[in-house]
Order: C-alpha cells, then sequence, then structure tokens
C-alpha cells in the first residue's frame, strides 16, 4: 500500500478502473480538487474519505487514514500530522511527519538553514515587525481567499515558534502568544477552507503555544471554536454544551467569556429558545463591553474587522428565532457600519440580511442587496458563508418565476459551484 492518502487513493481508483473525471463525479467534488488530493498538494478531509471509502468499497480504509492523523473529538496524541511544506520547486505539499518536530518550530529551522543564516537577536523592533506581519495575513483574510493566506501564515507561525525555542525570557513568551494568535487565525481560515479538521487541529496549537507562554486562558477558546463549528451544522445541543463549558473557567478573560456566551446565545436561538437567548446575549454584551487585561499587546481573539459584534450576533439570532422583521432591522442598521474593506465579514452578516429581507416577504429588495453580497462572497471564497447562501438558493426557490429571482438563482449557482455542499 502507498504512504500517502493522495497515492493510497490514486492506487486503489486506478485499480478499479475509474478514471479521475470519473471519481470526481461521483464524490461530488471537481476533478482539479481531486487531483490536488492524490498529488498531495491539498490535505484530505474526513468527508472526501468517506465519500472514496463508499464509491471505492474499501471498507473504510481511506476514512481510518484520516482518523489516524486527526481527531476532532480527543486530543491528538505523540504520532504524526499532516503539515504543509515546501519542496525544492517552491510547490506547497502537504506530508505526514512526526509531531514534535512540527511543534519544534520546522519552519524557522528551514528557513534559516536555506538562507545560511544564523538565528537573529529577537529586540522590540524585530517584535514589532513580526507583528505586523500577521497583521498583514489578518488583513489579507478579511478581503481573500483563504488559500492566499494559509501558506505563507503557516510559515510565519512556525517560525515564531522556532525562534521563540532560541529566545530568553520575556522575548519568548511574547513570541509564544504571537505563535498562538497567528494558530488561531491558521484555524479560522482552515474552516472558511472548508477543513474542520485542520481548523481544530490549530485551535490546539493556539493553546499549546498559549500555555508554554504561561497564558492558560486560551484553553477555554478551543471550546468556543469547537461551539462554532457546531454551530454551522446546524447542531444547538453542541454548541450551547461546548459554550457553557468554555465559560466554567474564569481565567479564560471576559473576552473569551464573551466570544462563549455569544456563541450560547447563538445556540439557543437555533431551538427557539427566547428566553436563554436574552440572558446569554445579555451576558455576552457585558463581557464583551469589558477591558481584558489578559490581552496586552496580543493580537484581539476572535474577529477584528466589526466594532459591534454582539448587535450583528443579535440580527443573526433573530433570524434563527423566526423573527425575520426584526432581524432585518436589525442588519439594516449595523451591518452598513462594517467596513467596506471587510469583505467576508461584510459577505458574513450580509448573506444572513438578504435571508432577512426575503424570509420577511421583501423578495425584490432581498435581491437587490443580494447581488453585492455574492460579488464579496465570490472574492472571499468562505465555506461558512456558503451555508447561507445555499439557504438562500433554497427559500427564493418559491419565486422561482420572479424575474428578479431567476436572475439572483444564476449568480448564486455560479458562487456555490466555487465549492460543494460537503465543505461545509
Amino acid at each position: 500500500m502507498a504512504d500517502s492518502f493522495g497515492a493510497t487513493l490514486r492506487l486503489i481508483r486506478n485499480e478499479n478502473g475509474i478514471s479521475l473525471a470519473a471519481m470526481a463525479k461521483k464524490i461530488n467534488y471537481s476533478k482539479s480538487y481531486l487531483s490536488k488530493i492524490e498529488n498531495d498538494l491539498s490535505p484530505p478531509t474526513a468527508d472526501i474519505a468517506r465519500r472514496c471509502d463508499g464509491v471505492l468499497g474499501t471498507g473504510g480504509t481511506l476514512s481510518e487514514m484520516i482518523a489516524e492523523q486527526v481527531s476532532t473529538e480527543a486530543e491528538l496524541g505523540q504520532g504524526e500530522v499532516w503539515v504543509m511544506v515546501l519542496d525544492v520547486s517552491g510547490t506547497q505539499r502537504f506530508h505526514r511527519l512526526p509531531r514534535r518536530q512540527v511543534l519544534a518550530g520546522m519552519g524557522a529551522a528551514v528557513g534559516f538553514a536555506l538562507t545560511g543564516g544564523s538565528r537573529p537577536v529577537i529586540d522590540e523592533p524585530m517584535l514589532a515587525a513580526l507583528r505586523s506581519s500577521f497583521d498583514h495575513y489578518r488583513a489579507l483574510g478579511t478581503h481573500s481567499s483563504p488559500a492566499l493566506v494559509l501558506a505563507p501564515l503557516v510559515a510565519h507561525v512556525n517560525t515564531l515558534h522556532g525562534l521563540a525555542a532560541e529566545s530568553p525570557a520575556p522575548v519568548r513568551s511574547q513570541l509564544l502568544l504571537l505563535a498562538s494568535r497567528g494558530a488561531e487565525y491558521a484555524g479560522w481560515m482552515s474552516q472558511e477552507a472548508g477543513d474542520e479538521a485542520a481548523a481544530l487541529w490549530w485551535t490546539r496549537q493556539a493553546v499549546e503555544y498559549a500555555v508554554e507562554a504561561g497564558d492558560e486562558s486560551l484553553a477555554s477558546y478551543a471550546l468556543v471554536r469547537r461551539a462554532e463549528i457546531a454551530m454551522y451544522h446546524q447542531d444547538p445541543f453542541s454548541t450551547i454544551d461546548l459554550a457553557q463549558r468554555a465559560q466554567v473557567d474564569r481565567r479564560a478573560g471576559p473576552r473569551v467569556l464573551g466570544l462563549a456566551a455569544r456563541c450560547e446565545a447563538q445556540g439557543h436561538a437555533l431551538i427557539g429558545d427566547l428566553d436563554a437567548y436574552r440572558r446569554s446575549i445579555g451576558r455576552a454584551t457585558a463581557l464583551l463591553a469589558e477591558r481584558d487585561p489578559a490581552t496586552g499587546a496580543a493580537p484581539v481573539l476572535g474577529s477584528a474587522s466589526v466594532s459591534n459584534e454582539v448587535a450583528l450576533a443579535e440580527g443573526w439570532s433573530l433570524y434563527d428565532l423566526g423573527r425575520p422583521a426584526e432581524a432585518a432591522e436589525r442588519l439594516d442598521r449595523h451591518v452598513p457600519e462594517i467596513a467596506s474593506g471587510a469583505l467576508r465579514a461584510r459577505a458574513r452578516f450580509g448573506s444572513r440580511r438578504v435571508l432577512a429581507h426575503a424570509g420577511n416577504g421583501e423578495i425584490d429588495h432581498a435581491c437587490e442587496l443580494a447581488r453585492e453580497v455574492i460579488e464579496d462572497a465570490a472574492r472571499v471564497d468562505s465555506a461558512t458563508i456558503r451555508i447561507d447562501l445555499r439557504e438562500l438558493a433554497k427559500l427564493t426557490a418559491r419565486w422561482h418565476t420572479h424575474a428578479a429571482v431567476r436572475d439572483l438563482r444564476h449568480e448564486l449557482n455560479k458562487v456555490l459551484r466555487l465549492r460543494t455542499p460537503s465543505d461545509t
């Protein structure tokens, strides 16, 4: 049996006499994406493995390979993990490497080896430059595809961790905290790319880096991220449970506790519990208004591109609570406040705004608002935003003879073909 997932898949596919194009059609993924997986240019996902197992009749062989690498419900062991590395031609490829090698800061070691230089002394100007680099990647993520962000961001995080291993206190802690924020953002970008296993793995890395730096507040944030993933899966009970568990440890600080309370509120909204929603969103409002002394100079956790995240979450949740008119009113007020360059946030809350107006029967206005949202969504290529766009496609089907809806559905289909429904 071949070593890598991609090579194994290609071998079994060929043994079954199925062409790459036919296989891609059977599993409802694009031929180019499947080719990247077979050539180890993209990491495999659990969904890809399940679909291929079903088509090829492997008895779960491919799924077992994924399960050995990443568990979404348990801590990773000391085995191997999928990491992105550059080959000699500069091509990005995914390989299995010893976990300890990754944690040791492989990116920095490779960089020093390639340049032949000595390890630099990290002073305050260099720390400021490294923070600025992370700010650049985060800004890039607000208006472009995750594919453009992840490769340089992963290299940056590995470099930070490698530098930390060679630096004395207190610089070591500062580098580790910055690496932690970078890993957290890599988790978010991985989720946006539709790779939830990688999203959870990077979140756990963020926690480990923070603990190395002496900051244990991030452990609860990993639960928040899992709660958010459950929310996008329309799983309110897991969302609520994980968000409540994240609020148990008071060391987490008001920012993490507030994000957890906000997520809990969104879970209650999914099951229509208005009273529980109001209690949770009230806690979120109070906590997120507090200044978090634990944050210090580290980049803020969660979204940094919206100024009134609770109000936007309220608009989001009111739609789930079956109150589209109230949701539309709230989102009409606050979506225009999002900076014009924050395309990801504008598309995320803008798509919910369109849903609210469509759900309220304002179909012409919804179609008008949707045009800009679809344009933004196409640019940021977000798996989570496509969840709402798919719901919009279903919702507007009842007006399929309406001219504006016909035009809208044509544009929606173009965006939704960027990824299949399996990427959620």
